[in-house]
């Protein structure tokens, strides 16, 4: 079933009755997966529980990580929602374009906390940005207003989709875990060689480098050979 390979990842979320009204809107179209990364309430509580409304479910089996990184390990496509541009190298989508999304793979969505949203670093973890069209001079959503949009939007299109998504069957694409581990093997050998000068735009470099990985949507054979390639490269220094 498609809508078994989506979770909703909800990164650093503040308040309980956010979370729990997520779980409800999960619940709401059939969904079945919530992840949360570091958040601040105790999780689970008796508000979580209370404002979720039928959907203790999702609370009882939904999965919590310490950092983006573990949360992300088994998600092949990852979709960072955003309310504002992000003048990023990293391909930006609308609503509609999520009808071009393979869900047979694994898809997260990932939303940031209410205060401060998602910011560039979490971003550059992502395959894809997303923004909700609202008004141009109102743009912030409630988290779980933006969960049910975008889990309305996805019900729909998984119900109405008639024949699969074609490609190659002998395709197939990383893992979310097995481009990070390439990633963090390149990251090793660059810093061997002193790579990232000057050290203050250490952090837009590394952020630049996973835009570059993950939008190229690599397969896992390509991964494998830039996994050698880069662990061929570090025996030399």
């Amino acid at each position: 079933m498609l809508k078994n390979n989506i979770s909703f990842i909800l990164h650093r979320p503040q308040l309980s009755e956010n979370i729990g009204a997520c779980a409800r809107a999960i619940k709401n179209f059939n969904f079945k997966k919530l992840i949360l990364i570091n958040p601040k309430p105790i999780f689970p509580n008796d508000k979580i529980f209370a404002t979720s409304v039928g959907a203790k479910n999702i609370i009882n089996k939904s999965k919590v990580y310490e950092n983006i990184e573990k949360a992300l390990k088994d998600i092949d496509i990852v979709i960072a929602t955003s309310a504002r541009f992000r003048n990023k190298n990293i391909k930006h989508i609308n609503l509609d374009d999520l009808k071009k999304i393979d869900f047979k793979k694994k898809v997260g969505f990932l939303f940031g906390s209410e205060a401060s949203g998602l910011s560039n670093e979490e971003v550059s973890y992502a395959n894809y940005t997303l923004q909700i069209p609202t008004n141009p001079e109102f743009k912030s959503l409630n988290l779980s207003h933006s969960l049910i949009i975008i889990a309305q939007v996805v019900s729909s299109i998984i119900k109405m989709r008639t024949k699969p998504f074609q490609k190659s069957k002998k395709i197939k694409l990383a893992s979310k875990k097995e481009i990070q581990s390439m990633i963090n093997l390149c990251l090793s050998n660059l810093e061997d060689i002193n790579f990232f000068k000057p050290k203050e735009k250490k952090p837009v470099m590394l952020q630049n480098l996973r835009n570059i990985f993950y939008k190229m949507e690599l397969s896992d054979k390509e991964t494998r050979i830039l996994s050698s390639v880069f662990a061929s490269l570090g025996k030399k220094h």
